[in-house]
């Protein structure tokens, strides 16, 4: 090609989502890609509806309404919140805005894997630490942390593993790390971990903090692409600068706040996920299969090696069950696994035992 491309752009490898169909089955249980098997809130698709009727409209370039929405939901400040397409564009205007040629971007060995491709993006150099039992270690960040480092990235909980920093850890590494770094804490999750915030009183009372979070998850609206961070307002003056001014359609605007304000949907789908996680971990054990305590909506499965893991898979598909093999993330040996309703769960821990049993 004579066109040459920004440098760091070449190594990005592609991104590759979860399978969505098995040829042949019409009865496809899809628990690779972390969905809401609830769907989203019956207020978010009324409110698609009403809003189609006007999509010959340009959509609010503010975002006023949503953020409003969001800051009531969450107790927080409006004026401290950016939305964007997914909480991905809202993780790469923060690369974008604060890091380039010659800088670092920290992130950790089964971190997710957009991480290394945002440094590649934004022209800096991504750093990979090591964990410690597949949860992040603080120590090593604060290790691997130079003058050259602007931002450090994870998600808390964590994906693939489900694991997660306790809060005093969190804070010790938000205020271990110098001033000129920023602590990006990706809260995709976050709902799924009782009691837990993601990050919020950190990024309200540090600079330097940036918490995101997405409606792909909990409010099931993975399709439409809505996300959102939360920072200084210093911190997001400087983001919105580089956000489209119409990156949210209207659509997505309105089945966003229509999710935001359904108080009962996130402690309802929170009830469900919780009970059937602990369902399949369970089950899981006592197959034999190792796996961590999640604080997601999945559970990573870690089977002998890497042969029993597609072995597994296979099986499961043969079932007409989709779950996800994560050897890019660093685990050969592991299947993640969505958490599904009670009959889901139910029939994936029906194909695992059928599995185990023609093992014996």
């Amino acid at each position: 090609m004579s066109l040459t491309p920004q440098a760091g752009i070449m190594n990005i490898a592609l991104y590759e989502g979860g399978k969505s169909s098995i040829a042949g089955r019409s009865d496809v249980l899809k628990l690779s890609s972390n969905e809401n098997p609830l769907g989203p809130p019956p207020a978010a698709i009324k409110a698609i509806s009403e809003a189609a009727v006007d999509v010959h409209r340009y959509p609010s370039t503010d975002h006023a309404e949503l953020r409003a929405a969001i800051a009531k939901a969450y107790g927080l400040e409006a004026e401290r919140i950016i939305c964007g397409v997914g909480s991905d564009e809202v993780l790469q205007f923060v690369c974008q805005a604060f890091a380039g040629a010659g800088d670092e971007i920290v992130y950790t060995e089964h971190g997710f894997s957009m991480y290394p491709i945002l440094a590649h993006m934004a022209g800096a150099t991504p750093v990979q630490v090591a964990e410690a039992e597949r949860v992040v270690s603080v120590d090593n960040i604060l290790a691997a942390v130079t003058e050259a480092t602007r931002i450090v990235m994870l998600a808390n909980p964590a994906n693939p593993t489900g694991t997660m920093l306790p809060e005093e850890e969190l804070a010790r590494l938000a205020r271990g790390l110098p001033a000129h770094v920023i602590l990006v804490i990706d809260g995709a999750y976050t709902e799924y971990a009782e009691g837990y915030t993601g990050g919020a009183e950190l990024a309200r009372d540090l600079p330097n903090v940036l918490m995101t979070r997405t409606f792909s998850k909990v409010y099931g609206l993975g399709g439409l692409r809505i996300g959102w961070g939360y920072a200084a307002r210093e911190m997001i003056d400087v983001m919105t600068r580089i956000r489209q001014p119409f990156n949210l359609s209207t659509v997505q605007l309105a089945a966003a706040q229509a999710a935001v304000e359904d108080a009962n949907w996130v402690p309802n789908c929170t009830r469900l996920n919780a009970a059937q996680r602990a369902r399949l971990t369970g089950a899981l054990r006592q197959l034999g299969v190792a796996c961590d305590a999640s604080h997601a909506n999945f559970v990573l499965a870690r089977f002998g090696d890497e042969a029993e893991a597609v072995a597994v898979d296979l099986a499961l598909q043969a079932e007409g069950i989709l779950v996800r093999r994560v050897k890019g993330y660093g685990f050969p040996e592991g299947l993640r696994m969505t958490v599904g309703d009670e009959a889901q769960t139910g029939r994936l821990i029906a194909a695992l035992t059928k599995w185990r049993e023609g093992q014996a």
